[in-house]
C-alpha cells in the first residue's frame, strides 16, 4: 500500500519555457504507465524534494492530480538533475497496478563481514550494483542485502543466485552467475587500480548524471 502522498497539477508549460517553472520552485514531470496514456504535471519542488529524501527505492505512493476524482498509485521512475548543482530538471512518475506484475532494478547491499578480508586481507569488490526483478507492486523490495560472510577464502565469489530473495513473490531476471561481490587478493587488487589509474590518465569526463530511479520497462513523452 502506498505510505505517501503527493499533490501535483496539470501542465500546459512545455520545452524550453519549463524554465520558468524550475525558477518559480515547480518540478516539470510526467505520469505513464501500462495502457494508459502520458500525463504532463507539475509539482511543488520542496515538496517533492522532502518525499524522495523520505522514501525508499521503489516505494509506492499515492498521487493526487488537480481535477481528478481518484488518486493514482505510481512510483518514482527517471529522476534528471542538473549536472553542476544537482537542481531537479524533470522526474517521470510510473502509473502501477497492484495485481499486475511489474519489473524494476534493485539495489544491492552488502552485509556481513568476510574472513577473506579480515584475516587475509583480501580486498571485497562489489561488481554489480543491482539487479532486475519482477513482481507485483507490493511485493517489490526496496533492496536485496547480499551476505559476504560466507567469503572465507581470497578468490571467492558471491553471485545472483545465492541472494536470499523470495522467489514464491519475486521473480529475479538477472542471470544467476553474474558476480555479485568477489574477494581479490591484495596484490591482484593493487595492481587492477594501477591499471585502472594509467588508462584514465589524460582523459576528461564528460556527461549528465545518470537518475538513480529504476528503469522502467515503457518510456514517457517528453517535457
Amino acid at each position: 500500500m502506498a505510505n505517501n502522498e503527493l499533490k501535483v497539477a496539470p501542465r500546459t508549460v512545455v520545452g524550453k519555457n519549463v524554465a520558468k517553472l524550475r525558477r518559480a520552485g515547480i518540478t516539470p514531470a510526467n505520469i505513464y504507465g501500462h495502457k494508459i496514456e502520458s500525463t504532463a504535471v507539475q509539482v511543488d519542488t520542496m515538496e517533492l524534494t522532502h518525499l524522495m529524501r523520505h522514501s525508499s527505492r521503489n516505494q509506492i505512493f499515492n498521487m493526487t492530480v488537480e481535477g481528478e476524482s481518484a488518486p493514482r498509485t505510481v512510483v518514482f521512475r527517471d529522476v534528471s538533475r542538473n549536472p553542476v548543482n544537482s537542481q531537479l530538471l524533470h522526474i517521470d512518475f510510473f502509473q502501477v497496478s497492484m495485481t499486475e506484475k511489474m519489473t524494476a532494478q534493485v539495489q544491492i547491499v552488502l552485509v556481513g563481514t568476510s574472513d577473506a578480508v579480515e584475516t587475509y586481507g583480501g580486498v571485497l569488490l562489489q561488481m554489480v550494483e543491482t539487479i532486475e526483478v519482477s513482481a507485483l507492486p507490493g511485493d517489490l523490495p526496496s533492496q536485496v542485502e547480499a551476505d559476504v560472510t560466507a567469503l572465507a577464502q581470497l578468490e571467492q565469489a558471491l553471485h545472483v543466485r545465492d541472494l536470499k530473495i523470495d522467489t514464491s513473490k519475486v521473480t529475479v531476471n538477472t542471470d544467476e552467475d553474474v558476480v555479485v561481490a568477489r574477494v581479490a587478493s591484495p596484490r591482484l587488487a593493487v595492481e587492477g587500480e594501477a591499471t585502472a589509474a594509467e588508462g584514465a590518465e589524460g582523459e576528461t569526463a564528460v556527461g549528465t548524471e545518470t537518475p538513480a530511479a529504476p528503469a522502467a520497462s515503457e518510456g514517457s513523452d517528453s517535457e
